[in-house]
Protein backbone atom coordinates (compact mmCIF):
# COMPACT_ATOMS: atom_id res chain seq x y z
CA UNK A 1 0.00 0.00 0.00
CA UNK A 2 1.35 3.41 -1.05
CA UNK A 3 1.83 5.51 2.08
CA UNK A 4 1.14 8.71 0.14
CA UNK A 5 -2.49 7.61 -0.32
CA UNK A 6 -3.05 6.29 3.20
CA UNK A 7 -3.85 9.55 4.95
CA UNK A 8 -2.56 11.18 8.14
CA UNK A 9 -5.56 11.19 10.46
CA UNK A 10 -3.78 8.92 12.95
CA UNK A 11 -0.97 11.47 13.31
CA UNK A 12 -3.51 14.23 13.96
CA UNK A 13 -4.85 12.05 16.78
CA UNK A 14 -1.30 11.72 18.16
CA UNK A 15 -0.85 15.51 18.06
CA UNK A 16 -4.14 16.07 19.89
CA UNK A 17 -3.18 13.53 22.56
CA UNK A 18 0.15 15.33 22.96
CA UNK A 19 -1.55 18.71 23.40
CA UNK A 20 -3.70 17.19 26.12
CA UNK A 21 -0.60 15.93 27.93
CA UNK A 22 0.96 19.40 27.80
CA UNK A 23 -2.13 20.96 29.35
CA UNK A 24 -2.63 18.32 32.04
CA UNK A 25 1.01 18.64 33.06
CA UNK A 26 0.60 22.40 33.32
CA UNK A 27 -2.04 21.58 35.94
CA UNK A 28 0.23 19.08 37.71
CA UNK A 29 3.37 21.18 37.90
CA UNK A 30 1.87 24.58 38.67
CA UNK A 31 1.93 23.71 42.37
CA UNK A 32 5.67 22.98 42.31
CA UNK A 33 6.28 26.40 40.73
CA UNK A 34 4.08 27.96 43.40
CA UNK A 35 5.78 26.01 46.22
CA UNK A 36 7.58 29.01 47.73
CA UNK A 37 4.60 31.45 47.86
CA UNK A 38 2.34 28.61 49.04
CA UNK A 39 4.79 27.74 51.81
CA UNK A 40 4.93 31.37 52.90
CA UNK A 41 1.14 31.91 52.80
CA UNK A 42 0.29 28.76 54.79
CA UNK A 43 3.53 28.64 56.83
CA UNK A 44 4.32 25.08 55.74
CA UNK A 45 7.25 22.88 56.79
CA UNK A 46 9.14 20.88 54.08
CA UNK A 47 7.29 17.77 55.25
CA UNK A 48 3.89 19.45 54.88
CA UNK A 49 4.88 20.74 51.46
CA UNK A 50 5.91 17.20 50.52
CA UNK A 51 2.45 15.95 51.52
CA UNK A 52 0.81 18.64 49.39
CA UNK A 53 3.05 17.87 46.41
CA UNK A 54 2.22 14.16 46.71
CA UNK A 55 -1.54 14.57 47.25
CA UNK A 56 -2.21 14.58 43.51
CA UNK A 57 -0.73 11.09 43.30
CA UNK A 58 -2.87 9.64 46.11
CA UNK A 59 -5.97 9.43 43.94
CA UNK A 60 -4.05 9.25 40.66
CA UNK A 61 -2.14 6.12 41.65
CA UNK A 62 -5.00 4.36 43.42
CA UNK A 63 -7.30 4.84 40.42
CA UNK A 64 -4.89 3.50 37.79
CA UNK A 65 -6.07 -0.12 37.99
CA UNK A 66 -9.83 0.73 38.12
CA UNK A 67 -9.30 3.20 35.27
CA UNK A 68 -7.52 0.56 33.19
CA UNK A 69 -10.36 -1.89 33.72
CA UNK A 70 -12.99 0.74 32.84
CA UNK A 71 -11.04 1.63 29.70
CA UNK A 72 -11.38 -1.96 28.53
CA UNK A 73 -15.08 -1.91 29.42
CA UNK A 74 -16.37 1.46 28.17
CA UNK A 75 -13.56 2.67 25.92
CA UNK A 76 -11.22 5.61 25.46
CA UNK A 77 -13.72 8.25 24.37
CA UNK A 78 -15.95 8.34 27.44
CA UNK A 79 -13.18 7.85 29.99
CA UNK A 80 -11.24 10.78 28.55
CA UNK A 81 -14.32 12.98 28.31
CA UNK A 82 -15.15 12.43 31.96
CA UNK A 83 -11.55 12.89 33.07
CA UNK A 84 -10.96 16.18 31.25
CA UNK A 85 -14.07 17.74 32.79
CA UNK A 86 -13.11 16.67 36.33
CA UNK A 87 -9.50 17.84 36.09
CA UNK A 88 -10.54 21.22 34.64
CA UNK A 89 -12.92 21.86 37.53
CA UNK A 90 -10.34 20.68 40.10
CA UNK A 91 -7.74 23.14 38.78
CA UNK A 92 -10.26 25.96 38.94
CA UNK A 93 -11.15 24.91 42.48
CA UNK A 94 -7.49 25.19 43.54
CA UNK A 95 -7.45 28.81 42.42
CA UNK A 96 -10.49 29.85 44.45
CA UNK A 97 -10.39 27.87 47.73
CA UNK A 98 -8.71 29.06 50.92
CA UNK A 99 -6.81 27.01 53.47
CA UNK A 100 -4.22 24.26 53.26
CA UNK A 101 -6.82 21.47 53.62
CA UNK A 102 -8.96 22.63 50.70
CA UNK A 103 -5.95 23.11 48.44
CA UNK A 104 -4.89 19.56 49.31
CA UNK A 105 -8.42 18.28 48.55
CA UNK A 106 -8.44 20.01 45.16
CA UNK A 107 -5.16 18.28 44.31
CA UNK A 108 -6.66 14.91 45.20
CA UNK A 109 -9.59 15.67 42.86
CA UNK A 110 -7.14 16.71 40.15
CA UNK A 111 -5.42 13.33 40.47
CA UNK A 112 -8.78 11.58 40.06
CA UNK A 113 -9.58 13.62 36.95
CA UNK A 114 -6.21 13.07 35.28
CA UNK A 115 -5.94 9.38 36.19
CA UNK A 116 -7.54 8.12 32.93
CA UNK A 117 -5.57 10.30 30.51
CA UNK A 118 -2.21 8.58 29.96
CA UNK A 119 -3.58 4.99 30.08
CA UNK A 120 -6.32 6.10 27.68
CA UNK A 121 -3.77 7.78 25.39
CA UNK A 122 -1.69 4.58 25.33
CA UNK A 123 -4.78 2.51 24.54
CA UNK A 124 -5.85 5.01 21.86
CA UNK A 125 -2.42 4.69 20.26
CA UNK A 126 -2.84 0.92 20.21
CA UNK A 127 -6.14 1.42 18.35
CA UNK A 128 -4.89 4.08 15.94
CA UNK A 129 -1.37 2.90 15.01
CA UNK A 130 0.20 -0.22 13.50
CA UNK A 131 2.92 -1.86 15.57
CA UNK A 132 5.79 -0.49 13.45
CA UNK A 133 4.74 3.16 14.09
CA UNK A 134 3.77 2.82 17.72
CA UNK A 135 7.11 3.81 19.27
CA UNK A 136 7.09 7.26 17.66
CA UNK A 137 3.36 7.68 18.22
CA UNK A 138 3.62 7.00 21.95
CA UNK A 139 6.72 9.17 22.29
CA UNK A 140 4.76 12.01 20.65
CA UNK A 141 2.34 12.17 23.55
CA UNK A 142 4.52 10.88 26.38
CA UNK A 143 7.35 13.30 25.53
CA UNK A 144 4.93 16.18 25.86
CA UNK A 145 4.92 15.61 29.62
CA UNK A 146 8.54 16.77 29.48
CA UNK A 147 7.90 19.55 26.96
CA UNK A 148 5.09 20.77 29.19
CA UNK A 149 7.59 21.23 32.00
CA UNK A 150 10.08 22.90 29.64
CA UNK A 151 7.61 25.51 28.45
CA UNK A 152 5.29 25.41 31.44
CA UNK A 153 7.76 26.14 34.21
CA UNK A 154 8.81 29.57 32.86
CA UNK A 155 5.25 30.43 31.71
CA UNK A 156 3.64 29.49 35.03
CA UNK A 157 6.53 31.13 36.90
CA UNK A 158 5.81 34.40 35.05
CA UNK A 159 2.09 34.06 35.82
CA UNK A 160 2.76 33.38 39.50
CA UNK A 161 5.17 36.30 39.72
CA UNK A 162 2.70 38.64 37.97
CA UNK A 163 -0.63 37.52 39.46
CA UNK A 164 0.26 35.45 42.51
CA UNK A 165 0.03 31.67 42.80
CA UNK A 166 -3.75 31.70 42.31
CA UNK A 167 -3.30 33.47 38.97
CA UNK A 168 -1.18 30.58 37.74
CA UNK A 169 -4.01 28.17 38.53
CA UNK A 170 -6.63 30.36 36.81
CA UNK A 171 -4.50 30.37 33.66
CA UNK A 172 -4.03 26.59 33.50
CA UNK A 173 -7.72 25.97 34.37
CA UNK A 174 -8.76 28.04 31.34
CA UNK A 175 -6.54 25.98 29.03
CA UNK A 176 -7.93 22.74 30.49
CA UNK A 177 -11.54 23.78 29.91
CA UNK A 178 -10.78 24.64 26.28
CA UNK A 179 -9.09 21.28 25.71
CA UNK A 180 -12.01 19.40 27.31
CA UNK A 181 -14.36 21.02 24.77
CA UNK A 182 -12.11 20.20 21.80
CA UNK A 183 -11.61 16.58 22.84
CA UNK A 184 -15.34 16.05 23.48
CA UNK A 185 -16.16 17.22 19.95
CA UNK A 186 -13.28 15.70 17.98
CA UNK A 187 -12.09 12.30 19.30
CA UNK A 188 -13.55 9.03 18.02
CA UNK A 189 -12.11 5.49 17.88
CA UNK A 190 -11.04 4.42 14.34
CA UNK A 191 -14.02 2.13 13.70
CA UNK A 192 -16.51 4.96 14.40
CA UNK A 193 -14.62 7.91 12.87
CA UNK A 194 -16.40 8.91 9.68
CA UNK A 195 -13.52 11.21 8.69
CA UNK A 196 -11.04 8.31 8.54
CA UNK A 197 -10.44 6.98 5.02
CA UNK A 198 -10.87 3.28 4.28
CA UNK A 199 -7.25 3.12 3.08
CA UNK A 200 -5.91 4.46 6.35
CA UNK A 201 -8.26 2.27 8.41
CA UNK A 202 -7.10 -0.85 6.54
CA UNK A 203 -3.45 0.19 6.95
CA UNK A 204 -3.93 0.55 10.72
CA UNK A 205 -5.75 -2.76 11.14
CA UNK A 206 -3.46 -4.77 8.86
CA UNK A 207 -0.45 -3.34 10.72
CA UNK A 208 -1.51 -5.00 13.98
CA UNK A 209 -3.64 -2.36 15.70
CA UNK A 210 -5.19 -3.47 18.97
CA UNK A 211 -8.84 -4.53 18.88
CA UNK A 212 -11.44 -2.44 20.72
CA UNK A 213 -13.28 -5.52 22.00
CA UNK A 214 -13.40 -6.34 25.70
CA UNK A 215 -11.45 -9.14 27.34
CA UNK A 216 -13.13 -12.40 28.34
CA UNK A 217 -13.36 -13.29 32.04
CA UNK A 218 -13.88 -11.09 35.07
CA UNK A 219 -11.74 -8.14 36.10
CA UNK A 220 -9.97 -9.80 39.02
CA UNK A 221 -9.49 -12.97 37.01
CA UNK A 222 -7.65 -11.04 34.28
CA UNK A 223 -5.52 -9.10 36.79
CA UNK A 224 -4.60 -12.32 38.58
CA UNK A 225 -3.70 -13.90 35.25
CA UNK A 226 -1.48 -10.95 34.25
CA UNK A 227 0.33 -11.09 37.60
CA UNK A 228 1.42 -14.67 36.89
CA UNK A 229 3.57 -13.41 34.00
CA UNK A 230 7.22 -12.69 34.69
CA UNK A 231 7.48 -10.04 32.00
CA UNK A 232 4.52 -8.18 33.52
CA UNK A 233 6.46 -7.98 36.79
CA UNK A 234 9.56 -6.91 34.85
CA UNK A 235 7.85 -3.88 33.35
CA UNK A 236 5.91 -3.17 36.57
CA UNK A 237 9.03 -2.95 38.77
CA UNK A 238 11.15 -1.18 36.16
CA UNK A 239 8.51 1.47 35.43
CA UNK A 240 7.98 2.04 39.16
CA UNK A 241 11.72 2.55 39.67
CA UNK A 242 11.75 5.12 36.86
CA UNK A 243 8.71 6.77 38.44
CA UNK A 244 10.54 7.55 41.69
CA UNK A 245 13.12 9.78 39.98
CA UNK A 246 10.52 11.20 37.60
CA UNK A 247 8.28 12.38 40.43
CA UNK A 248 11.22 13.68 42.44
CA UNK A 249 12.12 15.97 39.51
CA UNK A 250 8.50 16.79 38.71
CA UNK A 251 7.60 17.93 42.22
CA UNK A 252 10.85 19.15 43.77
CA UNK A 253 13.13 20.47 40.99
CA UNK A 254 11.95 24.12 41.19
CA UNK A 255 11.97 23.92 45.00
CA UNK A 256 15.50 22.47 44.92
CA UNK A 257 16.70 25.37 42.76
CA UNK A 258 14.89 27.95 44.90
CA UNK A 259 16.09 26.66 48.28
CA UNK A 260 19.44 24.93 47.77
CA UNK A 261 20.63 27.09 44.86
CA UNK A 262 18.99 30.29 46.22
CA UNK A 263 17.14 31.23 43.02
CA UNK A 264 14.07 33.40 42.59
CA UNK A 265 10.83 31.86 41.32
CA UNK A 266 11.47 33.16 37.78
CA UNK A 267 15.12 32.02 37.77
CA UNK A 268 14.14 28.56 38.95
CA UNK A 269 11.53 28.38 36.20
CA UNK A 270 14.08 29.04 33.46
CA UNK A 271 16.75 26.74 34.92
CA UNK A 272 14.21 23.96 35.54
CA UNK A 273 13.13 24.17 31.89
CA UNK A 274 16.55 23.01 30.63
CA UNK A 275 16.37 19.35 31.76
CA UNK A 276 12.81 19.09 30.42
CA UNK A 277 13.86 20.41 26.99
CA UNK A 278 16.64 17.81 26.90
CA UNK A 279 14.15 15.15 27.99
CA UNK A 280 11.63 16.09 25.29
CA UNK A 281 14.19 15.86 22.49
CA UNK A 282 15.68 12.68 23.90
CA UNK A 283 12.36 10.87 24.08
CA UNK A 284 11.12 11.85 20.62
CA UNK A 285 14.42 11.25 18.81
CA UNK A 286 15.73 8.20 20.68
CA UNK A 287 12.76 6.67 22.51
CA UNK A 288 10.48 7.20 19.51
CA UNK A 289 12.02 7.70 16.07
CA UNK A 290 15.25 5.72 16.57
CA UNK A 291 13.48 2.72 18.14
CA UNK A 292 10.99 2.54 15.25
CA UNK A 293 13.76 3.08 12.67
CA UNK A 294 15.94 0.28 14.03
CA UNK A 295 12.93 -2.04 14.35
CA UNK A 296 12.04 -1.49 10.68
CA UNK A 297 15.67 -2.27 9.76
CA UNK A 298 15.24 -5.72 11.29
CA UNK A 299 16.82 -5.44 14.74
CA UNK A 300 15.41 -7.80 17.35
CA UNK A 301 12.61 -5.73 18.98
CA UNK A 302 13.00 -7.32 22.43
CA UNK A 303 16.77 -6.93 22.56
CA UNK A 304 16.53 -3.41 21.13
CA UNK A 305 14.02 -2.18 23.69
CA UNK A 306 15.71 -3.89 26.63
CA UNK A 307 19.05 -2.35 25.61
CA UNK A 308 17.61 1.17 25.54
CA UNK A 309 15.69 0.59 28.77
CA UNK A 310 18.91 -0.34 30.57
CA UNK A 311 21.01 2.43 28.96
CA UNK A 312 18.39 5.02 29.87
CA UNK A 313 18.21 3.88 33.50
CA UNK A 314 22.03 3.85 33.74
CA UNK A 315 22.12 7.45 32.50
CA UNK A 316 19.53 8.25 35.16
CA UNK A 317 22.16 7.50 37.79
CA UNK A 318 23.83 10.78 36.74
CA UNK A 319 21.48 12.49 39.20
CA UNK A 320 23.97 11.50 41.89
CA UNK A 321 26.41 13.97 40.28
CA UNK A 322 24.26 16.82 41.61
CA UNK A 323 25.19 15.70 45.13
CA UNK A 324 28.78 16.84 44.69
CA UNK A 325 28.36 20.42 43.49
CA UNK A 326 27.31 23.82 44.80
CA UNK A 327 26.98 25.23 41.28
CA UNK A 328 23.47 25.54 39.83
CA UNK A 329 24.83 25.16 36.28
CA UNK A 330 26.72 21.96 37.09
CA UNK A 331 23.74 20.55 39.01
CA UNK A 332 21.41 21.27 36.08
CA UNK A 333 23.91 19.54 33.74
CA UNK A 334 23.82 16.31 35.79
CA UNK A 335 20.05 16.48 36.20
CA UNK A 336 19.63 17.07 32.45
CA UNK A 337 21.81 14.05 31.65
CA UNK A 338 19.83 11.92 34.11
CA UNK A 339 16.43 13.06 32.87
CA UNK A 340 17.47 12.78 29.21
CA UNK A 341 18.32 9.13 29.81
CA UNK A 342 15.34 8.30 31.97
CA UNK A 343 12.69 9.59 29.59
CA UNK A 344 13.94 7.26 26.85
CA UNK A 345 12.65 4.44 29.01
CA UNK A 346 9.27 6.10 29.55
CA UNK A 347 7.86 5.83 26.02
CA UNK A 348 9.30 2.32 25.63
CA UNK A 349 7.66 1.19 28.87
CA UNK A 350 4.33 2.77 27.93
CA UNK A 351 4.37 0.98 24.55
CA UNK A 352 5.01 -2.48 26.00
CA UNK A 353 1.37 -3.19 27.07
CA UNK A 354 0.26 -2.54 23.47
CA UNK A 355 2.61 -5.35 22.41
CA UNK A 356 2.24 -7.96 25.15
CA UNK A 357 -1.27 -7.51 26.58
CA UNK A 358 -3.76 -10.33 25.91
CA UNK A 359 -6.76 -9.47 23.75
CA UNK A 360 -8.92 -6.77 25.33
CA UNK A 361 -6.60 -6.05 28.29
CA UNK A 362 -4.36 -3.21 27.09
CA UNK A 363 -6.13 -0.79 29.42
CA UNK A 364 -5.96 -3.20 32.36
CA UNK A 365 -2.23 -3.86 31.90
CA UNK A 366 -1.46 -0.18 31.29
CA UNK A 367 -3.40 0.69 34.43
CA UNK A 368 -1.48 -1.95 36.38
CA UNK A 369 1.98 -0.65 35.44
CA UNK A 370 0.78 2.95 35.78
CA UNK A 371 -0.30 2.16 39.33
CA UNK A 372 3.26 1.04 40.19
CA UNK A 373 4.73 4.08 38.47
CA UNK A 374 2.40 6.57 40.11
CA UNK A 375 2.59 4.99 43.54
CA UNK A 376 6.07 6.50 43.45
CA UNK A 377 4.35 9.84 42.96
CA UNK A 378 3.11 9.38 46.51
CA UNK A 379 6.41 8.16 47.91
CA UNK A 380 8.99 10.39 46.19
CA UNK A 381 7.66 13.85 47.19
CA UNK A 382 7.02 12.78 50.80
CA UNK A 383 10.33 10.96 51.26
CA UNK A 384 12.21 13.84 49.64
CA UNK A 385 10.40 16.41 51.79
CA UNK A 386 11.25 14.62 55.03
CA UNK A 387 14.85 13.97 53.95
CA UNK A 388 15.31 17.67 53.16
CA UNK A 389 13.61 18.62 56.42
CA UNK A 390 15.90 16.31 58.42
CA UNK A 391 19.20 17.03 56.64
CA UNK A 392 18.70 20.50 55.17
CA UNK A 393 19.97 19.17 51.81
CA UNK A 394 18.81 17.27 48.72
CA UNK A 395 21.97 15.11 48.55
CA UNK A 396 20.55 12.06 50.33
CA UNK A 397 17.31 12.37 48.33
CA UNK A 398 19.24 12.05 45.05
CA UNK A 399 21.12 9.01 46.36
CA UNK A 400 17.83 7.30 47.28
CA UNK A 401 16.64 7.90 43.70
CA UNK A 402 19.80 6.21 42.42
CA UNK A 403 19.10 3.10 44.53
CA UNK A 404 15.62 2.79 43.01
CA UNK A 405 17.10 3.06 39.51
CA UNK A 406 19.49 0.16 40.17
CA UNK A 407 16.50 -2.00 41.21
CA UNK A 408 14.74 -1.03 37.95
CA UNK A 409 17.77 -1.94 35.85
CA UNK A 410 17.92 -5.42 37.41
CA UNK A 411 14.19 -5.88 36.77
CA UNK A 412 14.45 -5.03 33.08
CA UNK A 413 17.49 -7.27 32.62
CA UNK A 414 16.23 -10.39 34.39
CA UNK A 415 12.42 -10.28 34.31
CA UNK A 416 11.44 -8.68 30.99
CA UNK A 417 11.84 -11.82 28.91
CA UNK A 418 10.23 -10.91 25.55
CA UNK A 419 7.60 -8.74 23.87
CA UNK A 420 5.47 -11.55 22.44
CA UNK A 421 1.71 -11.22 23.02
CA UNK A 422 0.47 -13.10 26.07
CA UNK A 423 -2.29 -15.53 25.12
CA UNK A 424 -5.73 -14.50 26.37
CA UNK A 425 -7.65 -16.35 29.03
CA UNK A 426 -10.12 -17.85 26.56
CA UNK A 427 -7.25 -19.13 24.38
CA UNK A 428 -5.55 -20.62 27.42
CA UNK A 429 -8.70 -22.21 28.79
CA UNK A 430 -9.73 -23.61 25.39
CA UNK A 431 -6.53 -25.66 25.35
CA UNK A 432 -4.82 -23.87 22.48
CA UNK A 433 -1.07 -24.17 22.13
CA UNK A 434 0.63 -22.28 24.96
CA UNK A 435 2.65 -19.17 24.24
CA UNK A 436 6.39 -18.96 24.78
CA UNK A 437 5.74 -16.90 27.91
CA UNK A 438 4.25 -19.84 29.81
CA UNK A 439 7.64 -21.13 30.86
CA UNK A 440 8.06 -17.85 32.72
CA UNK A 441 4.81 -18.00 34.68
CA UNK A 442 4.82 -17.06 38.34
CA UNK A 443 2.38 -18.83 40.64
CA UNK A 444 0.38 -16.36 42.65
CA UNK A 445 -2.74 -16.37 44.77
CA UNK A 446 -5.04 -13.38 45.15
Amino acid sequence: MNKQHIGKKRWMIAVMLGIGVIIEYFDRTNISIAAKPLTEEFNLTPGEMGLLLSSFAWSYALLQIPVGVLLDKIGVKWMMRLGTVIWSLATLMTAVVSGYGLVLLSRVLLGAGEAPYLPAAAKATGHWFPRKERGLAISMFDSESKLSNAIGTPIVALAVSAWGWRGGFFMTATLSILFAIVFWIWYRDPHEDKRLSKEEYDYIVEGGAQSTESAPGGTMKNIKYLLTKRKVWGIFIGFAAYGYSWFLFLTWLPGYLQTEMHMSVIQSGWYAAIPWIIGTLSEIIIGGWLIDHLTKKGYNPTRLRKTFLVIGMLLGLAVIGAVFTDSAKVAVFWISLALGGLVITSSIAFSIPTFIAPKGTVGTLTGLISFGNNAMGIAAPIVTGFIVGATGSFSSAFIVAGIFLIIGILSYVFLLTDLNPIESLDERESGNEQSGDDKNNIKISL
